[in-house]
Order: C-alpha cells, then structure tokens, then sequence
C-alpha cells in the first residue's frame, strides 16, 4: 500500500500559550477542549499498529495544542514503543512542532540522543513575536523561545523555525530575514494566518491580505537568492526548487493532491488533514478500523482528491502547472462557505510571486541538475 505518515495531536488542542490568532480557538467542541492527553493504551494501539506496517520510513509527527504538555516521559515512551514494534532495517522518524517555552537541558539532550527534527514556532522580533503568541497571563513568550534555540544549539539538536505571516509582521520580510540571519537560523518555514471571525463571518483582523503576502514572498525570495540559496532553506523554496528539479513538489500546499498523512487525535481518533480537524471529516477510530484502512478508506481518498477539483480561472492560468490551486484551507477561507472550488483567498500573491520567481527557480534548477548542491530541510510531516 501506499506508505503515509502521522501527525499525532497527544494532548489535542490544550496549549500553555493563548495565542490570539491560534485556529484551535474555535474548535468543534465534539472534537475536544480544555485539558486532552493521550493514554498509554491509546500510544501503544497507534504505534503497534502503524509500525507493523512496515514502511521504509516509518514519520511519526508530534503537534499540538502544544505536544510538550505531555511531558517528557511520554516521549522516552513513545521511543521503547517504536523499539518495541519496530523491525530491522526501517527507518523511524519523529518530528516535534513545539511553542519550545518548556525546551530546557534534558529535553534538548533527549531529543537530540533520539534524533527528533523539532519545528519551533516564532513571529520573528520580539516586537512581532510579543504581539499575538502570550501566555494565559498576557506575558510575552520571546525570551523562553530564544532560551529554547539556545538550548537546542548547544545540544546539537536539529531543528527549523516556523513563523506564521500575520498582520503585524507580513509588512516587515527584512526584519525578519535579518534577525534569522543574525540568529544564525538557516531553516525557515513560512506560513500563512488566513482565519475568517466567526462572529462575523469575515475574514479576521489578524489575518493577511492577498496583496501583502504578495509582495513579501516577492521580497524575501530576493533576499534569499542575493545572500545565496545553498546557505539558507526556505520550506515554500525547497518545494518549488523539487518541482523544477524533478516535477515533484515536497509540500502538499503546491501539490495536485493533498498530502498522504493523516490526524490522530488523543482519543485514538483520525482525521483527513490538520486544518480540517472536523467531525465531518473524521475518518474513524484506531479502535475500530484498521489504520492502513483509515488512511486508504472512501473519506480520505476523496478529500484527497477534492484539491483537483479547480475553479475555471485557475484552468486558463499560467501558474496551474507549479500552484495547482493552492491549499485547499485557503480556497475555503476565500468562499466563506466552505466551498474549495473557489480561487484560493491568496491567488493574488501567488500569481504574482511565481511571476517574479520562476525565471531564477529554473535557472537554480538547471545548476542543480548540473551537480550543484543546495541546502534543505526535511519535512516534519
């Protein structure tokens, strides 16, 4: 079958932060709220299930809510599970996406002794990061999160940034490519915070704008390419690069389907994508059914498939090839309705990147397929 990987929401959407933009703020309640942790019964099934599969790779994810709530005992469990069910010769990966306020010593050399690729969520400057990512008190979290990168420096461990586009940072790509550089941080990840209000039903106050994500993929795209891609790693510019190269995007956003991982909550039960946490696309329970057939079942081969359905501009136009439509969380956000055969709410910015990008993507990649190499991250999915 075809192999796919899992992103495991251990302590569902509970976090120790209060992040003013968070999408788990408006959970489906029947989904989970307030204090969710994984039980052992609930580990076990989900590991000796999925590693008696047998993949090449066997890609466990850790997410959240915030997935170190758990504590670090339930990782060192995770880890005698994997050896317990796991078999000679396949490769296990684990990957953590944390806030990192609660990353100290013995979680750093505990993550780098067991190889985990941990993702770290930060706005950028303490201006930007102080902005919208505070604890349940209203502090400020930047000086835990700089202490964490710390730590993980000194420890060895690997790791890449995450920072969500919002409104008040998307207007700044040099501060921010500045204080990375100035950080010595060489593996970025860039996402965008489309939310619509639902008190309102409009698009939210912290969200971007179409024309300001525009103009910062364009900038910071220039900034990458002056100061050398074979010295910094872009996850948006890695995906493009592998579609130039070899006509296969590494992200799901760019792709002609959605990614082949699926959701497993702390309950046991899965689901088709992680913005799409929702009863209507719930997929069943590992107690139930069989998780080979979770992932390869009706709900999520035609979830999969949905992101071809496009809307007729995107047919005629000259980005399909490389954009394909973009997210399908973003084609919905741009409806209001749900409806994701629409034009994605970012469709702007895109059309205007890959036509200010492409020429120099293509000319990266015939360096590429003429033996050059470039610096780029694996995938925490």
């Amino acid at each position: 079958m075809q192999p796919f990987t899992l992103l495991i929401k251990p302590s569902g959407s509970d976090c120790n932060l209060d992040c003013k933009y968070c999408f788990y703020k408006h959970r489906a309640p029947e989904i989970g709220t307030g204090k969710q942790r994984m039980t052992d019964r609930v580990l076990e099934k989900l590991i000796k299930d999925y590693m008696k599969l047998a993949f090449p790779v066997s890609g466990f994810s850790w997410q959240g809510g915030e997935p170190t709530l758990m504590g670090l005992d339930f990782y060192k469990r995770v880890v005698e599970l994997q050896k317990k069910y796991g078999r000679g010769g396949l490769q296990v990966s684990n990957a953590l996406q944390t806030n990192a306020v609660l990353l100290d010593d013995e979680w750093c050399r505990f993550l780098h002794e067991n190889k985990f690729l941990v993702g770290i969520s930060i706005d950028g400057p303490e201006k930007f990061h102080y902005y919208y990512r505070k604890d349940h008190s209203g502090r400020g979290t930047f000086d835990k999160v700089m202490t964490a990168i710390e730590n993980c420096k000194r420890h060895n461990v690997e790791f890449n940034t995450l920072t969500l586009l919002n409104a008040n940072n998307v207007d700044h790509p040099d501060e921010l490519f500045d204080f990375f550089l100035e950080n010595d941080i060489r593996y970025l990840q860039f996402i965008t915070c489309v939310e619509r209000d639902p008190a309102t039903g409009r698009i939210a106050d912290f969200s971007i704008k179409p024309q300001q994500y525009g103009q910062f993929l364009c900038r910071i795209f220039d900034r990458w390419y002056q100061h050398s891609p074979d010295k910094i790693s872009i996850r948006d510019f890695d995906s493009i690069l592998s579609y130039c190269v070899a006509g296969k995007h590494s992200i799901c956003t760019f792709d002609k389907q959605c990614s082949t991982y699926i959701v497993i909550e702390h309950t046991g039960d899965a689901f088709c994508c992680d913005f799409f946490v929702d009863p209507k696309f719930k997929l069943g329970s590992i107690f139930e059914t069989p998780i080979e057939k979770l992932a390869a079942g009706d709900i999520k081969r035609q979830f999969a498939r949905a992101k071809r359905q496009l809307c007729d501009k995107c047919l005629v136009c000259n980005c399909l090839a490389v954009c394909r439509g973009g997210c399908m969380k973003d084609r919905a956000a741009a409806s209001g309705t749900g409806d994701w055969k629409r034009q994605s709410y970012l469709c702007e910015a895109y059309k205007r990147f890959f036509n200010h990008a492409m020429p120099r993507f293509m000319q990266l990649a015939a360096k590429i397929n003429a033996g050059e190499t470039f610096r780029t991250q694996p995938s925490l999915l």
